[in-house]
């Protein structure tokens, strides 16, 4: 076997991974030309057990066997992008044009950084971070084990410029650059989710679980994606579908197990896949249930410091089937999220746990994916049909025998159909039509909103060219979107359409002036369809304890943001700086009117409910700092850090604007073997999260201290036999440190949760 030239162990090292298109004496003597053939190596030769390989035009991984190797046969001449990835190594990332090369070996160097390989997210094909205009983001591998909670937006909370307006421990809606709701669009598999998250007690219908990785886009990107991805993007990205083309049959599991010592939660995932020839399928089970949160100390809302009626329950998870050919694939994608929630809608005592109120929710997905290759062209078609509903009941002992509050259901079907052109390196892009059709249902005691049907369809082009030290990335995009809702005597409203359209766009640049380091500038133009919640609502919100009246009369939000940043990735140092300015015109708030409105219950009660109206403004802006970075400081400890600072204000008013984030930090040491190797990889880590005060309130605001909390961590990961074991332990808030966090929808009457030690054992098998 030949050893590649690189002799020392180089233990905390970003350079860019080793690759040789030498022909090993132990490969295939007359490689076949349409066959593809990877090996991954460590730095003094050894093959990297369980590293994975993966095609991204085609969506085929493969895991690398004993002797390092990873094989795509029957494959059409074309280029290709490979990722390679292996837990304690930097992952890596290779374009190869199989015209010219059917042989690659790729030598990954260990590191404990946590750095990003490829972003698909950012211009819909895939593309090194550090060459996109816009700052991105992922949360892949280990950091997405130890992330891992019950909602989407706790699991990313970690990431600079990222926050969670929180519900209990059980929902939280993410919000990116101080934006939140239906200005951030939520990505499942590149799909658009649609749901209620828009509404302040519900939160993206996706569980982390499923994720192989997270991408996080921070920014506009409705040239992409169209309507609601103003402030960013998040996209939770599934492993592909397993496949065998020239290899043998094979089925294999995993399972994990975690509990948390604050609310009782318990839960995990059984993951089952296998694959026969060009055929694979994948079985996820996800159960989690949990019982009320505590907090360090009671106050005077909250003597006791338990927070009743914050248990939850759900039940979720995924089938996915796969047919791979030699120049096409499709993937059948069925996935659910469901369960109970608890909700507060005031100060919490004992008979809320049995006659508080409760969310109710069930999310189905089909998806249907498929790919196919054509020499320098690939044609990409994504759809998916959705069916959500979403029920609230004020009193728990009468669920099933009375009317619910509201209850809301959705069905959409989305299409997106993307022909990529990569013939020429220099010049790669995208040029795709999407379309959208929506049926919203609302019944119940007090309805919501109107039922509505909604269409839309837009066309787009984005262009990526390479000169040298510079890239350049432009884009426009077309919408057309129709809205019909019906008449609701209830509502007081009549039957309403409205027709809208937007042209948006994207001008970006990157210069590398030295390998590792670069500069980039964007100005993108982003647009927001009001949700039909803004336009027709006009009644009582019981969870939100309010009368809401909408704004039929509100026009699409408009933004224009300029986003300037900086990236090193090189040696022992991962870092990124960006600044960004975003003006929102036409920027749609809620705020009180000062009065009450009076709604008579089934029971006959009277309830006068503070009236909250829907307004717009002509101008709003935001603009602010995100940093993060990392030191290998030496080969057994890591130095990471994460900033994140933001103002918003109406400029209408002169006011700042409600729920903007404090301004946030973060430090946190790790030291960690080497990892890599049969003695496996283990790791301790201490952080602390410092929290600014918030004072600079928007009208109906609370103000809120500083606060500091340390969190630690242990983890292993080892191989025994043929199974990897992982064990995991992480308590947060260590201290037990009494805080009031300002995103927390509890905020007026309890603190944020106690310590809290989480324990997380997983196996494959």
């Amino acid at each position: 076997m030949l050893v590649p030239a690189l002799a020392a162990v180089v233990f905390s090292s970003t350079a860019p991974a080793i690759i040789s298109t030498a022909r090993y004496p132990d490969a295939r003597p007359g490689l076949a030309a349409d066959t593809l053939r990877v090996r991954v190596v460590d730095s003094v030769g050894r093959p990297v057990e369980n590293a994975t390989v993966t095609l991204a035009e085609l969506d085929r991984r493969r895991v690398v066997d004993a002797e390092g190797w990873a094989v795509f046969p029957d494959l059409p001449v074309a280029r290709y992008t490979l990722e390679i990835r292996r837990l304690g190594y930097a992952p890596d990332v290779r374009s190869v044009d199989l015209a010219v090369t059917q042989e690659v070996v790729v030598t990954l160097l260990v590191t404990a950084l946590q750095l990003e390989a490829i972003t698909v997210t950012a211009t819909r094909t895939g593309i090194d971070p550090r060459s996109s205009p816009l700052p991105s983001e992922e949360l892949a591998g280990e950091a997405l084990l130890r992330s891992q909670q019950v909602s989407l937006a706790h699991t990313i909370d970690g990431l600079a410029g990222v926050r969670t307006l929180s519900t209990g421990e059980q929902v939280g809606k993410p919000i990116i650059r101080g934006l939140t709701g239906p200005r951030v669009l939520t990505l499942d598999n590149g799909l658009r989710l649609e749901d209620y998250s828009w509404s302040d007690e519900d939160g993206p219908s996706i569980d982390p679980l499923l994720a192989k990785r997270i991408e996080v886009i921070r920014g506009p990107a409705s040239v992409l994606y169209g309507s609601d991805a103003m402030g960013g993007v998040i996209n939770v990205i599934p492993d592909p579908v397993p496949d065998a083309r020239g290899g043998s049959s094979f089925v294999r599991g995993s399972t994990e197990i975690y509990g948390g010592t604050n609310n009782g939660e318990f839960g995990g995932p059984l993951r089952v896949e296998g694959a026969s020839g060009s055929f694979g399928w994948r079985g996820i089970l996800i159960g989690r249930t949990a019982s009320n949160y505590h907090t360090p100390a009671g106050n005077d809302s909250t003597p006791t410091g338990t927070l009743y009626n914050t248990g939850f329950y759900a039940v979720n998870g995924e089938v996915a089937l796969g047919l791979n050919g030699r120049s096409s694939n499709g993937t059948l994608r069925y996935e659910h999220y469901g369960g109970h929630f608890g909700l507060l809608d005031g100060p919490p005592v004992p008979d809320d746990d049995s006659l508080g109120p409760l969310r109710r929710l069930g999310d189905d997905r089909v998806q249907l994916l498929t790919n196919f290759v054509l020499g320098g062209l690939r044609l990409e078609t994504r759809s998916q049909f959705q069916h959500h509903s979403l029920q609230e009941v004020v009193d728990q002992s009468r669920v099933g025998t009375e009317e619910p509050t509201f209850e809301l259901k959705l069905n959409t079907i989305t299409t997106d159909v993307l022909l990529h052109h990569t013939g020429r390196p220099w010049l790669t892009g995208t040029l795709g039509i999407s379309g959208f059709y929506q049926s919203n249902e609302s019944e119940g005691q007090f309805p919501l909103v109107p039922g509505a049907t909604t269409g839309a369809g837009a066309i787009f082009a984005f262009e990526r060219a390479t000169a040298g030290r510079w890239n350049f990335l432009a884009g426009v995009r077309g919408d057309l979107r129709h809205v019909n809702a019906d008449s609701n005597a209830a509502l007081q409203r009549g039957t309403e359409s409205r027709t809208l359209s937007s042209i948006t766009g994207n001008l970006g640049v990157v210069y590398q002036p030295i390998p590792g380091f670069s500069l980039a500038a964007n100005l993108g133009r982003a647009f927001r369809a009001p949700t039909l919640y803004e336009l027709y609502t006009n009644g009582p919100h019981l969870g939100e304890d309010r009368f809401e009246i909408g704004l039929p009369s509100a026009k699409p939000e408009v933004s224009l943001n300029t986003d300037l940043s900086a990236r090193w990735q090189r040696g022992r140092v991962s870092a990124q700086l960006a600044g960004y300015r975003n003006q929102i015109n036409d920027y749609l708030y809620i705020e009180p009117t000062g009065g009450t409105a009076t709604v008579i219950t089934e029971e006959g009660d009277t309830v006068a409910l503070p009236a909250y109206q829907y307004l717009q403004t002509a101008r709003a802006v935001f603009w602010g700092l995100d940093f993060s970075g990392e030191i290998a400081a030496t080969a057994a400890l890591s130095l990471r850090g994460r900033f994140d600072w933001v103002l918003g204000d109406n400029h209408a008013t002169n006011e700042p604007l409600s729920m903007i984030p404090p301004v946030r930090g973060d430090l946190e040491a790790e030291l960690h073997t080497a990892g890599g190797g049969p003695l496996g990889r283990a790791y301790l880590t201490a952080g602390v999260e410092l929290v600014g005060m918030q004072t600079r309130l928007g009208p109906f605001d609370t103000p809120t201290d500083g606060y500091a909390l340390l969190d630690l961590g242990a983890g292993l990961e080892r191989m025994i036999g043929p199974r990897t074991i992982n064990l995991g332990i992480r308590v947060r808030n260590a201290t037990d440190a009494t805080y009031t966090d300002y995103l927390s929808r509890y905020k007026l009457f309890a603190y944020g949760q106690g310590r809290n030690v989480l324990l997380r054992v997983g196996m494959d098998f």
